[in-house]
């Protein structure tokens, strides 16, 4: 009687901790890879260029594409604008879509939010930022901080 006592009282125990443990966070289905702070090359003054040596990459990581029309990627600032959404836009199963900053032809890879003229046009602060990729309901799916490096870019 005593064994089984004890043999009891060791599975409640165990069932106790299986529950008591925090449940982890799944990874989100699209996820920023990389940031892209500082364009290569001496200041310039926002030549196309080199706003578009300025860049976020977001991957989708699942086995079927993704729409990603009404998304948005911002940076840290309040400003708006320095939100880029979406058009109608489907990142397929396991690829990486690049966001540009400068002007360009959007292409099934790389878009580009079309920001011109001088150095106020760059998003990324070479100092240290952060990166939000929000769905088209707002919700936060991802987001990369970064503080300056040697290399001028964030692995996420």
């Amino acid at each position: 009687m005593r064994i089984r006592s004890l043999l009891l009282a060791a599975v409640l125990a165990a069932a106790v901790v299986a529950i008591a443990e925090p449940a982890h966070a799944a990874a989100p289905a699209v996820q920023i890879t990389k940031i892209y702070y500082d364009s290569p090359g001496s200041p310039d003054y926002g030549g196309n260029k080199s706003l578009n040596g300025e860049y976020i990459q977001i991957k989708n990581l699942t086995k079927k594409a993704i729409s990603l029309e009404g998304w948005t990627i911002r940076d840290k600032t309040k400003r708006s604008d320095h939100i880029y959404t979406f058009d109608a836009f489907t990142l397929r199963a396991g690829k990486t879509v690049t966001l540009r900053t400068g002007k360009g032809t959007d292409t099934s890879t790389t878009v580009f939010w079309g920001r011109s003229g001088n150095t106020f046009a760059y998003i990324w602060n070479q100092d240290k930022d952060t990166g939000y990729l929000r769905n088209a309901s707002g919700k936060l799916v991802d987001s990369c901080s970064y503080s300056a490096t040697k290399l001028g870019y964030k692995i996420c």
